[in-house]
């Protein structure tokens, strides 16, 4: 059945203003992505490089510590593509929205979508609501030039606070997600309430049993399958 829309989000401005809720939480955890590279040795170039190209704050995360502890580098790309190989997901998830769209700027939506974003975007879709390229992009691209900006900020202050911790840097973007989420999911409480609360308890579940036979990060991406499977047979099953 063809889902209709209402008219929503059009102009890169109203994607910009979209974005402030990931701003926020961009500036904390890049701040403190930056400070820990350059407490880790990095320059302040490779810094920024890692922030351009990686784009992930959980991979950068990972990327330093395995740097600090003499990792191969075989092992830094493999784990970097594992914690990232939820974005093949999400991607995908969306591709259906953007089916009208040349390849080149499907790839540039792609390319620019974390999770923070998605969840920006699949609040706007949720709601009925249909978003042009010029919104997407006013999203991702704001998104991408905080996130480099704020690494470049951490950097330059990495010798002036060395442990981001204790000014509590490292949960800023956990507290962002859990607001995205939220307002996500709130609409489908009050229409499918039953249906919503069993996929997030299976993901929940999931993940939690997972966790204790395999790594965390195979255990998301597997409770991620598990939670689209339950909720395409609990949407068959109307």
């Amino acid at each position: 059945m063809e889902k209709s829309y209402t008219k929503g989000y059009e102009t890169f401005k109203e994607g910009v203003i979209a974005c402030i809720p990931t701003i926020l939480g961009y500036f904390g955890i890049g701040i403190a992505a930056g400070i820990l590279g350059k407490n880790a040795g990095l320059s302040v170039f490779s810094i920024v490089l890692m922030a351009g190209i990686i784009y992930g704050g959980s991979s950068q995360f990972i990327i330093i510590g395995m740097l600090m502890t003499n990792s191969p580098i075989s092992a830094i790309i493999f784990t970097t593509f594992l914690v990232n190989a939820r974005h093949f997901l999400m991607s995908l998830s969306v591709s259906e929205y953007f089916r009208d769209f040349s390849m080149g700027k499907s790839i540039g939506i792609g390319s620019l979508l974390t999770d923070e974003s998605y969840g920006v975007l699949m609040t706007q879709i949720m709601t009925g609501k249909q978003v042009s390229f010029n919104w997407i992009n006013g999203l991702n691209i704001t998104a991408y030039v905080v996130w480099i900006a704020s690494n470049f900020l951490g950097a330059l202050l990495g010798n002036l606070i060395p442990n981001p911790e204790q000014l509590g840097l490292d949960f800023a973007l956990v507290a962002m997600f859990i607001g995205l989420v939220v307002l996500q999911i709130q609409g489908e409480l009050k229409v499918r309430r039953t249906k919503t609360l069993l996929i997030l308890l299976s993901v929940v579940m999931s993940v939690y049993v997972l966790s204790n036979l395999i790594s965390l990060e195979i255990s998301v991406l597997i409770a991620t399958l598990i939670g689209c499977g339950i909720g395409v047979f609990l949407d068959d099953a109307k």
